[in-house]
């Protein structure tokens, strides 16, 4: 029998815990690791290399949209459901940009959880109701730009950004990243500059607005 190997990430013990036990009522279904927080998430993701990762978006020390673009570039052959409280339509955006293979409220019924899991180990995607009214008003809308700046930040632009909503200062960066006052100004410009955003206050208002606040 060739079982499907999950992981689930939620840092919400007993959500997360809900989860598990639902997955693992499926003969089908082999949970093979349980995490509460992005590095952690990401770490076991690319040893085990599970079928299936079921990840919440608000996950301490690492974001789940950015969970989502280290797993699509360091675990390819796992295929990542969001689950999620949120239910705004930039997460959905955000998640499908980062890779997501589908997308479901924490609120749906445990047969479509168990539904979406089959499904994408299968290689199919699935989307919830809301999630995929989401993206068919995307489809009637073509000429409205996905809103994403954060995704054109480079590797070193993320480290910027995240040490930015900590509260360093250019010159704090450039210790903590052994780099000079200049080169670590001129990062930050370019946080600001891609972000559309005037100063340090903005950088934080982006982040709070998509909950990559760590």
């Amino acid at each position: 029998m060739q079982f499907i190997r999950v992981l689930v990430a939620d840092d919400h013990t007993l959500l997360r815990e809900g989860v598990v036990a639902l997955l693992a009522a499926d003969p089908l279904v082999q949970v093979v690791a349980e995490t509460s927080d992005g590095l952690e998430t990401v770490d076991k993701a690319i040893a085990m290399q599970p079928d299936v990762a079921v990840v919440d978006i608000s996950l301490p020390h690492m974001n789940g949209i950015e969970v989502l673009r280290r797993l699509v570039r360091d675990a390819p052959r796992t295929r990542t459901l969001v689950l999620t409280m949120h239910s705004e339509e930039e997460y959905v955006l955000h998640a499908v940009h980062a890779g997501a293979y589908g997308f479901l409220l924490k609120d749906s019924a445990g047969r479509e959880l168990l539904a979406a899991v089959r499904d994408l180990a299968a290689g199919r995607k699935h989307f919830g109701t809301h999630a995929a009214h989401v993206l068919a008003r995307q489809v009637v809308r073509p000429n409205v730009p996905l809103d994403d700046p954060y995704r054109d930040l480079t590797a070193r632009e993320r480290e910027v950004f995240g040490l930015i909503i900590e509260g360093h200062t250019a010159k704090e960066i450039a210790k903590r990243l052994d780099i000079s006052s200049r080169t670590a100004e001129n990062h930050r410009n370019h946080v600001l500059a891609k972000l559309n955003v005037r100063n340090t206050a903005g950088v934080i208002r982006y982040a709070a607005r998509y909950r990559l606040l760590r």
